[in-house]
């Protein structure tokens, strides 16, 4: 079983969420860095309650993260525009 890459950021960047997020109370454009990024690119909600559903429902895929973090910003842009 494959985990998240510690500071990839990719799902935190990449994606548009329209939940709120704590500091983002309309949510995030896609390509949009979340403003609960922190400088070593991980969540600052990860294990809190107020973390949105969203975010706790997104889990590391190989296919879709790929090998590393500049694959899977592409690769989760991708699936944002083809899904819109």
């Amino acid at each position: 079983m494959s985990t998240c890459r510690a500071g990839c950021g990719a799902c935190c960047i990449a994606p548009s969420i329209s939940s709120p997020i704590p500091g983002m109370p309309q949510g995030k454009p896609a390509g949009v860095r979340c403003i609960q990024l922190d400088d070593n690119n991980l969540c600052m909600l990860f294990g809190k309650p107020e973390r949105p559903e969203v975010c706790l429902a997104f889990d590391y895929d190989a296919e879709l993260c790929g090998d590393h973090r500049d694959s899977a910003l592409l690769n989760i842009r991708w699936l944002e525009q083809s899904t819109c």
